[in-house]
């Protein structure tokens, strides 16, 4: 299954050519968990990497939460990107796909920077108590809402949140598509733009990152 994109191949191509790439670890999960690992289209990929790399550096955060490791590639992008004594802390029920994240993370000096906490989300989310500077939601379309409230809990106030798969390959455009998924991230979207506590931007980015944070004005 190809990655997901919004953009012609040859812009996406273009701009990745001309941004900060993640390791050569992380492009190696990358490419492992494309030929080897079922519905590898679910894979944050390249742009996405850059992108939340720079966000880090560019908030200074030094505690992350993710929200649906995978195969472990955001995650190790994250941590490429927070100082030494900086955490990445992320949720997932698979423990197939943290069994590869893990090997993965290990040929990494920034590996040790991860905490993998395996279980149902939202009630790993309920058992944390300490705050993030950056969390990063990718996991089950129809419990977005649930992970973005808890994770303004757990934000701190110079925080940002990234939601990915917000556009949802174009159908949340498409008012005649009732998947549920669809619905879902179309659900989460309103109820986003709905927030006057919030500071959001969307962008067509990949498959499309809401950008969140408490809004301070």
């Amino acid at each position: 299954m190809n990655e997901l994109r919004l953009v012609s191949e040859n812009i996406d191509h273009y701009c990745l050519n001309h941004s900060s790439a993640p390791s050569s670890v992380a492009d190696e999960l990358f490419r492992f968990t494309q030929a080897n690992v079922p519905m590898s289209v679910m894979l944050s990929g390249p742009m996405v990497g850059s992108f939340l790399g720079f966000l880090i550096s560019a908030s200074r955060a030094k505690r992350a939460l993710e929200i649906g490791t995978y195969t472990g590639y955001s995650a190790l992008v994250m941590a490429e990107r927070l100082p030494p004594n900086g955490e990445v802390i992320t949720l997932d029920i698979d423990a197939t796909g943290v069994e590869i994240a893990r090997q993965f993370w290990a040929k990494s000096p920034h590996g040790q920077k991860i905490k993998p906490v395996l279980g149902d989300a939202l009630n790993s989310l309920s058992d944390l108590s300490s705050t993030f500077d950056f969390v990063f939601i990718d996991a089950d379309k129809e419990s977005y809402i649930h992970y973005l409230e808890r994770s303004l809990e757990l934000l701190s106030e110079t925080g940002i949140i990234v939601a990915d798969n917000c556009l949802w390959s174009g159908r949340v455009a498409d008012p005649t598509n009732q998947e549920i998924s669809t619905i879902a991230i179309r659900n989460f979207n309103e109820y986003v733009h709905s927030r006057s506590d919030l500071q959001v931007t969307l962008l067509p980015v990949r498959d499309g990152l809401y950008l969140i944070r408490k809004n301070r004005i």
